[in-house]
């Protein structure tokens, strides 16, 4: 198994996948990562190229659209070193239209592409519990089932290429609403004098609970905002959800509403908290 992008994500799913029993070529844009699960009895590779070159299944985990491009036809990319019957699975959250594209590409090679980005954050991948949403066809989707197995728990093939990154895109725009909401609630009852923490306990259970309350509103109730998720991504995935229903005709007002927080965090200069940091949106003029 190759696996390119070792970051806050990445870099415990290799391991997961190391512990499994795989056998695992690595790379990442910095060497560090790298050479740290070298150290942990993995191979470290300098390109992507060399990933593909050494394996049968090469797992993309980089931070956006541009960067999996980048990874998958720079001159030293996957696609240079891809050979017929292996498969491209790309992990992080991309553009459907894109994803598409690509997939009718590899394909072309001889290979398979699945797209599977994931939910669950860094505990998630830590613990091999993400949520993975795949899309591509029945056949590759069989093929890596038993690694989304190791890697997660609620595992779903959505449909063709690009169906998992449209269900990812459903998934940021909820989860990017919820966390404000769970600031503004939270930011409510400081400001109105009862203990923010009592009132995350309370609702726990009720029906306001969700993982975003439990897990985020924890980290808010605590200020601990060291990224788990960076809240720079929250915002481009935000931008790509607003994309793609502009692709497709529909109209999101509360959407479109939220993303003024997220653009107030990135100009205040917070978009390397972690996502919980909304909060401070909230509070702050």
């Amino acid at each position: 198994i190759g696996f390119i992008g070792l970051g806050l994500m990445g870099k415990p799913m290799a391991r997961n996948l190391h512990k499994a029993g795989a056998a695992m070529t690595v790379t990442s844009r910095s060497p560090g990562p790298a050479e740290e699960l070298a150290g942990e009895g993995m191979q470290a590779a300098a390109t992507p190229r060399e990933v593909a070159a050494a394996s049968d299944i090469i797992i993309v985990m980089v931070t956006d659209t541009d960067a999996v491009d980048k990874v998958l036809h720079g001159p030293d990319g996957v696609i240079a070193g891809l050979t017929e019957g292996k498969l491209v699975i790309d992990m992080g959250t991309t553009k459907p239209r894109e994803t598409r594209d690509w997939a009718k590409e590899i394909a072309g090679l001889g290979c398979d592409y699945v797209d599977a980005p994931v939910s669950g954050g860094t505990v998630g991948a830590e613990e091999g519990t993400l949520s993975i949403m795949a899309g591509g066809s029945e056949s590759a989707f069989r093929r890596v089932q038993p690694l989304f197995e190791i890697m997660g728990r609620n595992i779903n093939h959505l449909g063709d290429s690009g169906a998992g990154q449209v269900c990812k895109s459903a998934n940021q725009a909820i989860v990017g609403m919820t966390l404000a909401a769970v600031a503004e609630g939270l930011t409510l009852a400081t400001q109105a004098g009862v203990d923010p923490g009592a009132v995350r306990k309370a609702l726990l259970g009720g029906f306001a609970e969700s993982r975003v309350l439990d897990l985020h509103g924890g980290r808010m109730v605590e200020r601990a905002f060291a990224p788990g998720g960076r809240a720079s991504v929250q915002f481009k995935d935000i931008n790509q959800a607003l994309e793609l229903a502009d692709q497709v005709g529909l109209d999101m007002p509360s959407l479109k509403a939220i993303r003024e927080l997220w653009q107030k965090m990135m100009d205040k200069g917070w978009g390397d908290l972690d996502q919980a940091g909304i909060i401070r949106a909230i509070e702050e003029p």
